[in-house]
């Protein structure tokens, strides 16, 4: 990939910069920092999800920096202005594998001097990252803050074969698909970046459904991991046979005047995305969901097997977020045996999957509360 330089300090908030570091594992990872000008400051961490960026955490770095963090979120593997990875689809699926991530952010703490942080945060897809950092090191980790993305803990060594849940989908009545197996195939990449809607709508289209704005999200626990139960899922998890995720969203695109509206996400801001997936593609991302679905790495999790995390724990997501009950039991599975030392789970009202832009004062204020700092007010 073609070498780029650091976000434009104009497009950030005050109290952020920009900068690319070396992580000693293929990458040159574009890096956004508050809270830095003051040496020897305890570091927080925060790990993006899909299809986000570094910049998705803007709205919650100068207030914990303010509380007296050194704040550093990075574009992840395969995403923004981080260079070295593979953008191919046919390319090196094996470097985006979940203990690869973890040995790039390993790499980038190395590289910046940190030997140790006060916590990693993460969100969505970041979640598992920031899950299994804590469970590998926590040496490393000593406190980790889950957002919207619950970790069941790692595969087990035996485990029962789950009936083909594709094919079940696939006769329901409406028939349907998973989004995650979408997300896997070699055409989705393009059904996104290059949307009849163009790439600007789209991810409004995406941001909007999955948020507190759109009113079909009303979550609640599914029964099981069967066709009938995932269906009633919304259609950008659980969606139609026949369609791209570019048609799913469409379907949903909010008016000219709920965009007005927008206060977490104006036009402006949502601009920043789209010039740099209009640059970098999804695939970057895709690949994270390709490790998954397709199982090849599930080996070398097995070995932790039975391995909690054991270094205090929170959950935060939006009270309007799908992505608590998407795995049906992962949830549970979180609370009672993943994290031995989680903290009561936290579902904030008026937010949605992207909890940390829909309501970031009270991300900030429970991730501070969580953290032991004073909270405001």
């Amino acid at each position: 990939m073609d070498q780029i330089g650091a976000m434009n300090s104009a497009i950030l908030p005050p109290g952020i910069s920009a900068r690319l570091v070396e992580n000693g594992n293929g990458l040159r990872m574009h890096v956004l920092e508050a809270g830095h000008e003051a040496p020897g400051r305890p570091c927080l961490l925060l790990l993006h999800g899909f299809p986000e960026l570094a910049y998705s955490w803007r709205k919650v770095m100068p207030a914990l920096a303010e509380a007296g963090y050194h704040v550093v979120a990075p574009d992840q593997r395969g995403y923004g202005r981080t260079t070295g990875w593979d953008p191919e689809y046919d390319g090196d699926l094996a470097s985006f594998r979940m203990l690869n991530l973890v040995r790039d952010v390993l790499g980038l703490l190395d590289a910046i001097g940190t030997a140790r942080v006060a916590a990693v945060v993460g969100h969505d897809f970041g979640a598992s990252v920031a899950a299994w950092c804590a469970l590998l090191r926590p040496d490393i980790f000593p406190a980790v803050a889950l957002m919207s993305a619950p970790f069941a803990g790692p595969p087990g060594l035996r485990r029962t074969p789950q009936p083909d849940i594709h094919a079940a989908l696939a006769a329901l009545p409406r028939p349907r698909k998973h989004y995650q197996w979408y997300y896997s195939t070699r055409s989705a990449d393009a059904d996104m970046r290059h949307a009849a809607q163009g790439l600007h709508a789209f991810l409004r289209g995406y941001y909007h459904h999955k948020s507190a704005d759109w009113p079909g999200n009303r979550p609640f626990p599914l029964a099981g991991w069967t066709a009938e139960e995932l269906a009633k899922l919304p259609t950008y998890y659980v969606m139609d046979l026949d369609a791209d995720m570019a048609a799913t969203v469409a379907a949903e695109m909010p008016d000219a005047a709920q965009v007005a509206a927008c206060r977490w996400l104006p036009d402006a801001e949502l601009a920043v995305y789209a010039a740099e997936y209009a640059r970098t593609g999804f695939q970057g991302g895709l690949q994270w969901y390709r490790c998954r679905t397709s199982g090849r790495f599930d080996a070398e999790l097995e070995v932790f097997a039975g391995r909690s995390i054991d270094v205090p724990s929170c959950f935060i997501s939006g009270a309007a977020d799908w992505g608590i009950h998407q795995a049906p039991g992962a949830l549970e599975r979180m609370q009672g045996t993943a994290c031995t030392r989680m903290a009561p789970v936290t579902l904030i009202q008026g937010a949605g999957h992207w909890v940390q832009q829909e309501q970031p004062g009270e991300v900030v204020r429970h991730l501070l509360g969580f953290l032991g700092r004073p909270v405001q007010p």
